[in-house]
């Protein structure tokens, strides 16, 4: 009963803070076109289910998955769910992506269930390839990830995950390829 309670209470909240956002000049602000032409972007490049590969080069070993990728409300955001296993393990989570206007920038939001919490990357497009870059910290190793993602040959996607520690040069920690199915 408490936890519904505090539900009801947070989600009337978060309703209160977004009708005064929407009304902090006391005036209609004229809001742009929904969906932005970036997440028009982006949406043409994820949106869909998608099974795929995951190859660690380290290792060899090949895990398979399902993900599937749709709009948020209003365009603004894209949700993507994932689910793989083999070799490697079993990873599920989700990726919630958008664009930031003030930052110029994609952010994502990663949940997983290897990992307490959220992983935060901010992505830009460098030429056809969707670029995201994220940093964090266990104990005294830094690390710095970047995700490369292209839509390649045959309507698939290609995405690398390299990472780096404590500022040593970069390895590529999977390769993941992607057909819609």
């Amino acid at each position: 009963m408490k936890l519904k309670l505090a539900s009801a209470i947070l989600l009337a909240g978060s309703c209160f803070a977004a009708l005064l956002l929407h009304s902090s000049t006391g005036q209609e602000q004229k809001r742009p076109p929904l969906p932005l032409p970036e997440m028009q972007r982006l949406s043409k490049l994820y949106t869909g289910t998608w099974q795929y590969t995951e190859t660690y080069p380290k290792s060899g070993v090949i895990n398979t998955g399902v993900y599937t990728s749709e709009p948020g409300p209003g365009g603004n955001s894209i949700f993507n769910r994932f689910h793989s296993k083999g070799p490697a393990g079993e990873f599920e989570g989700a990726i919630i992506m958008t664009w930031d206007p003030r930052e110029k920038a994609y952010k994502s939001y990663t949940f997983g269930d290897g990992f307490p919490g959220t992983l935060v990357a901010t992505g830009q497009w460098e030429g056809d390839v969707l670029v995201y870059r994220s940093e964090l910290t266990t104990g005294a190793t830094k690390l710095t990830l970047r995700n490369a993602t292209r839509l390649v040959e045959g309507g698939k996607l290609s995405s690398d995950q390299f990472s780096s520690a404590n500022g040593a040069p970069e390895t590529l920690l999977v390769h993941v390829e992607a057909v819609k199915k």
